[in-house]
């Protein structure tokens, strides 16, 4: 129950932090074919190694990418995301900051909420971030800097929270 508190608190917290004006229009994120360079992350600063076929984000801000960076992710790892309602109760609640190039290559990840009990979890999260990379280019913003929180499970299948199917 207070893991569920969390949750809705840093959820009511991180939609306070929106920098998009409430009357502004939003437009719907989508993705089309573009070719971007794999990076590996050193010092926030991405090193080219090879070209390799990637999606382009036509969102116009975080809250928009979001969707896409997620969507990314769950193309990345299609076996470890939990399928369904997720417990009641989650193992592990790990809040990232993602800041990305204007090609989608992470240049930085840092962890806003680390579950102290769980250690390998955030080794593990920050792992598949960066293999994962590079994400949609964030083209139409020139990088961005997004929030997700993954929800993870005792078996370490996880949901992002931006696609979530719920809790039990």
């Amino acid at each position: 129950m207070i893991q569920l508190i969390c949750l809705a608190f840093c959820l009511l917290l991180f939609g306070c932090a929106s920098r998009v004006p409430l009357t502004a229009p939003v437009a719907p994120a989508s993705t089309a074919s573009v070719p971007t360079p794999v990076a590996v992350e050193t010092a926030r600063t991405p090193i080219v190694s090879a070209s390799v076929p990637s999606k382009a984000s036509n969102a116009t801000d975080a809250k928009a990418y979001r969707v896409d960076g997620a969507r990314h992710l769950y193309a990345a790892y299609p076996d470890r995301i939990f399928k369904g309602k997720l417990p009641p109760l989650m193992h592990a609640v790990v809040v990232t900051e993602i800041e990305l190039d204007p090609a989608g290559n992470v240049r930085d990840i840092q962890m806003v909420r680390v579950p102290s009990h769980a250690p390998e979890v955030v080794v593990k999260v920050r792992e598949m971030i960066r293999a994962a990379s590079p994400l949609p280019a964030p083209h139409r913003m020139g990088g961005t800097r997004y929030t997700d929180i993954w929800l993870v499970d005792k078996s370490g299948r996880w949901q992002l929270d931006t696609l979530t199917e719920g809790q039990l």
